[in-house]
């Protein structure tokens, strides 16, 4: 029987490398989408001929509501669930002197509090049934102050300390809970970057380059697995050696 994994944002960038990655090696995926319905309908039809059930949710998960729907909806849909990668974010990059509130609000509620929503609508499953295991997706922001990202830093360094705390709560029950914290990633927002601010970024990275979405995914498809079932509450860099 294939193992049962939800993803939240899981139609771009690193969600949808992980999301790839997990229906190549046999999952049956569920994953939740913001907005982009097309990439997530192309992302379930070019893996459904993988021989895994693959289906995309749209939510909120900013809304306990709508993240409580999506978790019920991807239950349903699986039958069962293994494991939970909280991946979801976003960004709203500013100077604290000119960030509005709702600007803040916005990261914190998606990127802090989503992975709450998210998390309290399956971790009671997961006890329960006394196995499962989960991911968060944080970022080496949440390790070091980036300035211009008082919010993200803010969210991300949140999401680290939920990891830990959880990672205590879950242990007894055999639930392993850990941290992947990226570096830059070559991805669509990335991309966006004029190429002479990207120079000044690969410069500032010993090994003078970007990370590809497939290592952030290799890594989440170890932590997940029965090899990693000893190992909690830690958090992984994976940055190129950008904070050594």
């Amino acid at each position: 029987m294939n193992r049962k994994a939800i993803v939240t944002g899981g139609s771009r960038g690193i969600g949808a490398a992980i999301v790839e990655t997990l229906a190549n090696e046999g999952y049956d995926v569920a994953f939740s989408y913001v907005s982009n319905k097309d990439k997530a309908d192309a992302i379930v039809s070019a893996l459904s001929s993988k021989g895994v059930k693959i289906a995309a949710f749209q939510a909120d998960i900013a809304s306990f509501e709508s993240a409580q729907a999506f978790i019920n909806n991807a239950k349903e849909f699986l039958g069962d669930v293994d494991v939970l990668v909280n991946n979801a974010g976003i960004t709203r990059d500013k100077t604290l002197f000119m960030m509005q509130p709702e600007e803040w609000n916005a990261v914190i509620n998606t990127n802090l509090t989503g992975y709450f929503n998210v998390t309290r609508n399956i971790v009671g499953y997961f006890l329960k049934n006394k196995r499962g295991c989960v991911v968060n997706i944080t970022s080496v922001s949440g390790l070091v102050g980036i300035a211009g990202q008082t919010n993200y830093c803010a969210s991300k360094a949140g999401i680290i300390g939920f990891t830990r705390a959880l990672a205590k709560e879950a242990a007894r029950a055999g639930i392993p809970v850990n941290c992947v914290a990226p570096g830059f990633v070559d991805t669509e927002m990335t991309q966006a970057i004029p190429e002479k601010h990207l120079d000044e970024i690969n410069k500032m990275i010993p090994m003078r380059r970007m990370g590809k979405a497939q290592e952030i995914a290799d890594l989440v498809s170890f932590l997940v697995s029965e090899k990693a079932k000893y190992i909690t509450g830690q958090v992984f860099t994976i940055d190129g050696g950008l904070t050594i």
